[in-house]
């Protein structure tokens, strides 16, 4: 599931221009603020979306434990191993994510792109977006790079659109604690 933000400087004062973001490669040390950060983008992401009950307590630690796991697995070869693309402010502050998950089949996956809540229309999940289509088309030549979206999130949705992904499927996602809700995948077929 992602979630991203707009692509106009309209956010919030206190957001990061995104000419001022870093973006870097994250790993086992980022896993407690990637997890924090993911939470929190769900609850606000996905409220009226998916039952309060899968976004009410023990979210923050279930995700924990995701993200501790994704970032400690050894994948054995380059190729197949994900990449987790961090945007940060000066001094480090963590203000958004991106998960690449290079597929068996070719295509890398786009598993998570989330962005603070309340800096979300700043341009930072533009920022991410670009940064995962410039590392699949680095180390993945040729290949396609697609995420899937809840049908719900409009604004995750038209921010997809707006970035010049193409509705390539429409489907079901088995969601954590939630069960089965719509979704679309998007894919950007020369990232």
């Amino acid at each position: 599931m992602t979630d991203s933000s707009a692509t106009s400087r309209s956010g919030p004062p206190d957001a990061p221009d995104p000419a001022d973001l870093s973006i870097r490669l994250g790993g086992p040390a980022d896993a407690a603020a990637v997890a924090r950060l993911h939470a929190e983008s769900w609850r606000t992401a996905y409220a009226g979306i998916v039952p309060a009950a899968a976004l009410a307590d023990g979210l923050a630690e279930q995700r924990g434990e995701l993200w501790e796991l994704r970032l400690t697995v050894d994948y054995g070869e380059p190729a197949a191993t994900p990449a987790l693309l961090l945007a940060e402010r000066a001094g480090g502050d963590l203000v958004g994510f991106g998960y690449l998950v290079p597929e068996p089949d070719g295509p890398v996956l786009l598993d998570n792109l989330h962005v603070r809540p309340g800096l979300t229309g700043a341009g930072i999940g533009a920022v991410l977006l670009d940064a995962a289509r410039a590392w699949t088309a680095r180390t993945h030549p040729g290949a396609p790079l697609r995420l899937e979206v809840l049908r719900d999130n409009h604004r995750a949705v038209a921010f997809y659109e707006r970035c010049g992904g193409e509705r390539t499927r429409e489907g079901w996602t088995d969601f954590p604690g939630a069960g089965e809700l719509p979704e679309y995948e998007y894919t950007w077929a020369r990232p």
